[in-house]
């Protein structure tokens, strides 16, 4: 009778999992249905081209940035103690939760030719919207928060003992780090490297309100998904096919660096 009753309540879990699936499932389907009859004409071919040069070179400077100033960031949120640390996180949190307009309308008012750091740099020549440099900007100001959460996390997962008795036998921090810290921690930063790579990929709003959507020269797939629709919808279909086989191996990839708890 026991067993019958846990059956009983596995129903309803069960039943609305399946519900989720397929309502999550089914645009992805619909899109390969469709998105495999389409026709492309020369100008939006190149329209494509010229997104995915912009993402490829937008995406890999952001990554390459994110991965080079937020390890150290995450080894000090993960081992440092210092004053009003929890508040100084919810701000590196903030990026995460902001609406992508808001985040690309605070990238203007401080980058900008009148922001507040804008203004100074416009004064010497240097000016940042509506430039690949813009791009990059906003894909940082929201994947590097996402990298260096997960980065913490895996570096908090180390165990000290072995870097102290490391330490002990005459290794130097940095080797201890390079030897020891790093490989323990490779999977969190490896996963949380993707994660950034998918975010910064898929940005939209942050992008198009700092940026722009300057068709090679700031336009990155989403940004041309937006443009093509209006007038090419298999152009837009087939780009939406790239971000999903694009999103489709990134999520592969996590799967594989997750770490098993």
């Amino acid at each position: 009778m026991a067993c019958l009753l846990m059956k009983d309540r596995r129903i309803v879990p069960k039943i609305c999992y399946i519900i989720v699936i397929i309502f999550i499932g089914l645009p992805f389907i619909s899109l390969l249905i469709v998105g495999f009859n389409f026709s492309l004409n020369n100008s939006s071919l190149q329209v494509i081209l010229d997104a995915m040069v912009i993402s490829y070179k937008s995406t890999a400077v952001t990554i390459g940035i994110t991965i080079l100033i937020g390890t150290p960031s995450a080894l000090a949120i993960a081992r440092c103690e210092f004053r009003y640390k929890r508040y100084l996180d919810a701000i590196l949190n903030l990026p995460l939760l902001l609406p992508p307009a808001v985040a690309g309308l605070l990238l203007l008012i401080t980058f900008g030719r009148n922001g507040l750091i804008g203004k100074y740099l416009y004064s010497i020549g240097i000016s940042i919207p509506f430039t690949l440099t813009a791009v990059i900007l906003a894909q940082l100001f929201v994947a590097l928060p996402l990298y260096i959460k997960t980065a913490s996390s895996g570096f908090r997962k180390v165990d000290t003992r072995l870097e102290f008795t490391a330490m002990t036998l005459g290794n130097t921090k940095w080797q201890v780090f390079r030897s020891i810290t790093l490989p323990l921690a490779k999977d969190s930063l490896i996963t949380g490297a993707v994660l950034s790579m998918a975010r910064a990929l898929a940005e939209f709003g942050a992008i198009m309100m700092f940026a722009g959507n300057l068709r090679g020269k700031t336009q990155t797939l989403p940004l041309a998904i937006y443009t093509t629709m209006e007038k090419d919808m298999d152009a837009a279909l087939f780009i939406a096919l790239i971000m999903v086989i694009i999103s489709t191996i990134l999520l592969i990839a996590i799967q594989k660096y997750s770490i098993q708890d």
